[in-house]
C-alpha cells in the first residue's frame, strides 16, 4: 500500500487539483467555474468543490467525504451518476439565501478505497456543465 503522501497525491491527481496532507487527511480544493452573487455581490468561495479522505486503515479503506457546489439543474443527472456508484448522498441543501443562479450543496460519502471513490467522482464530474478546477 502506498503512504499517505503518495496516496494522495494520486487522489488529486484523479480530480484534477492538488492534495493537501494534514494530520492524516488528504483533501482537495476545487471551485466551481461559474459566476454567482449573494445579495447582488459576486462572490468566488460561494462555490467549492471540496473532496477529502481520512482514516485509512490497512485494508486499505478510508472515509471519503465530498461538498460540492452545485446548480440546481445538475442536480438530476449529477446525483444520479453518484448514486449508480454506490456513493452516498448525505446531503442536499442552500448555504446561502438571495443568491444568483441558485446554488445548492451535495455533500457525499463513501467507505472505500480513496483512488476508487476519486475516479468515481470524476465521473460524475462529467456531468457537470463545467469541470471543478483549482481555485486561486
Amino acid at each position: 500500500m502506498p503512504n499517505s503522501h503518495s496516496l494522495c497525491g494520486q487522489f488529486a491527481a484523479i480530480l484534477n487539483g492538488k492534495g493537501t496532507m494534514n494530520n492524516g487527511v488528504c483533501s482537495v480544493s476545487l471551485t466551481r467555474n461559474f459566476h454567482a452573487t449573494v445579495q447582488g455581490k459576486t462572490s468566488t468561495t460561494v462555490v467549492p468543490a471540496d473532496v477529502l479522505f481520512e482514516s485509512l486503515d490497512s485494508k486499505g479503506n478510508a472515509l471519503n467525504l465530498a461538498e460540492i457546489a452545485i446548480l440546481q439543474e445538475e442536480i438530476p443527472t449529477f446525483m444520479h451518476a453518484v448514486v449508480q456508484q454506490g456513493i452516498i448522498v448525505s446531503a442536499l441543501h442552500n448555504h446561502w439565501l438571495f443568491m444568483e443562479p441558485l446554488i445548492l450543496y451535495i455533500h457525499l460519502q463513501s467507505v472505500e478505497p480513496p483512488l476508487n471513490f476519486a475516479k468515481k467522482l470524476a465521473y460524475a464530474f462529467t456531468f457537470l456543465k463545467s469541470h471543478p478546477i483549482v481555485g486561486d
